[in-house]
């Protein structure tokens, strides 16, 4: 049985196809939400940023760091109160469904699945990195760290929901204690001259300040992004929270606050401890700063090596679990093809955590370019925050009784600072990396085309996304 409307053809399924898609409700609390959000991010304190310094010096960075944590503030307090009041697995592309009908739900969906599959794939290479740095395993290559990290981690995923979020909390606070070890090492070393130490060239505005002028400012925001990127994955675990309504907007703010923090304490700590040309093009940023400021082979830097790793492997194992959660819910409705929805005894969607990371494995074993990775997943991320934030400000207008547990502060103001900042993101990672862009915009048009041509025509009208749509459809309707 099905039902069209103006643009897609819902089909009406059994009670079963939902009873084989179920998610372990329950599970975190707002603490381990919290704790979520700060492990999506946590690797990007470790690595990923100084490319940034390469683009526009510290100067250019710093600028660029500050309109992104902008950003990221005004987009929280927007995913807050839509996670609130649209608590769904979906998370974007549900908020985006409601308010944009279903091509922009897809397309928001997709642009964040595309953001969660590639990032993996880059701190891979990072975790590959630190491990090379240690001289661990002998290893010469680090496609076997990419593998390791693969199937090690998606295992304990398909093990449960509850356990991984535990371990991913464990592990993002071992990282935490090796941020603030390093910071305490490099407070004495600081020096604010180092910041400066990449010599100007010609370009338009380039001074000390801002050694590659204001295209340097502009490229560098992609790496600005890379202190706060996947915070907005918080709200996919909202079938599986405890009290979604309450601790989805806790559990996002509270992660956010941390970020700014640690974002703040690394920009200033690292090049004004080492210099800012030493980190710029590195790795492992971090050990590489205290072997440089302090001199020789210091306890401290393998020590931040060593325990670095955790930040690396809490940012990777958690945004598995985004892509896994985002995939099942694209899945389910019938934007994708249905079989990776499915769920096992333990409530784990184990073909959507398996088979993006079999492409992403792929992907760092033949690229093992970080940097190329982390342009792909930033390109993905900013087109999504320009549709959610988009969506928030239509709910807005649309529907201004809609149950809204909690409120944006400024309202559609604050959402439409954020809007104009994540057009602007994108715009710059054309500026960045041409080839990043093309490829994802590839990835962008396969997958509307999918869309547009099958999955539009065999969407599953009881999916909760699909209902919240369709409830505040027949609610318009009937006023």
């Amino acid at each position: 049985m099905s039902r069209k409307t103006s643009r897609v053809d819902y089909q009406q399924v059994g009670k079963e196809y939902l009873e084989q898609r179920q998610l372990r409700r329950g599970a975190a609390g707002w603490v381990l939400l919290a704790g979520l959000g700060v492990a999506y991010v946590i690797s990007g304190d470790f690595a990923g940023w100084n490319f940034g310094l390469a683009e526009g010096g510290w100067g250019g960075l710093l600028i660029a760091t500050v309109l992104m944590a902008t950003m990221y503030t005004c987009m929280v307090f927007g995913l807050a109160e839509l996670a609130s009041a649209i608590p769904v697995a979906g998370a974007g592309y549900g908020f985006a469904r409601r308010a944009l009908g279903p091509l922009g739900g897809f397309a928001t969906g997709t642009a964040i699945l595309i953001e969660y599959a590639i990032a993996p794939a880059a701190i891979a290479t990072f975790i590959g990195g630190y491990i090379e740095a240690l001289g661990l395993f002998g290893l010469t290559s680090s496609w076997p760290v990419y593998l390791g990290c693969y199937v090690i981690f998606i295992g304990i995923h398909l093990y449960g929901v509850g356990e991984a979020l535990r371990l991913t909390l464990a592990i993002t606070a071992i990282a935490v204690v090796a941020l603030v070890v390093f910071v305490i090492a490099m407070i004495p070393q600081f020096d604010a001259d180092k910041l400066f130490d990449i010599v100007p060239n010609n370009a338009a505005g380039a001074n000390e300040f801002i050694p590659f002028g204001y295209a340097g400012v502009l490229a560098a925001l992609v790496y600005g992004i890379w202190f706060f990127l996947a915070v907005e994955g918080v709200p996919l675990a909202a079938e599986e929270a405890r009290d979604p309504r309450r601790d989805m907007p806790r559990g996002i703010i509270t992660a956010m606050g941390i970020l700014l923090v640690f974002a703040a304490l690394m920009l200033v700590f690292t090049a004004g401890g080492a210099g800012s040309s030493v980190v710029a093009d590195s790795d492992n940023p971090l050990p590489l700063a205290l072997r440089t400021a302090l001199g020789g082979d210091p306890w401290v830097a393998d020590f931040v090596n060593y325990v670095g790793l955790a930040g690396l492997v809490a940012s990777f194992f958690s945004i598995v679990y985004a892509y896994s959660r985002q995939l099942f819910a694209l899945s389910r409705a019938g934007y994708l093809p249905r079989f990776l929805s499915v769920t096992g005894k333990r409530k784990t969607p184990y073909l959507a955590l398996v088979v993006p990371g079999a492409i992403g494995f792929l992907l760092a074993a033949i690229t093992q370019d970080g940097a190329l990775l982390i342009n792909i997943a930033v390109f993905g991320a900013t087109v999504s925050y320009v549709l959610m934030m988009l969506a928030h400000i239509v709910l807005r207008v649309r529907e201004p009784n809609l149950d809204r547990p909690y409120r944006t502060p400024g309202g559609v103001v604050t959402t439409g600072v954020a809007l104009v900042l994540a057009v602007t993101a994108v715009i710059a990672t054309f500026f960045v990396d041409e080839k990043a862009a093309a490829i994802t915009a590839a990835l962008f048009l396969i997958a509307l085309a999918y869309f547009w041509f099958y999955s539009r025509h065999h969407l599953v009208a009881s999916a909760p996304e699909e209902e919240f749509a369709a409830i505040s459809q027949a609610e318009s309707e009937l006023s």
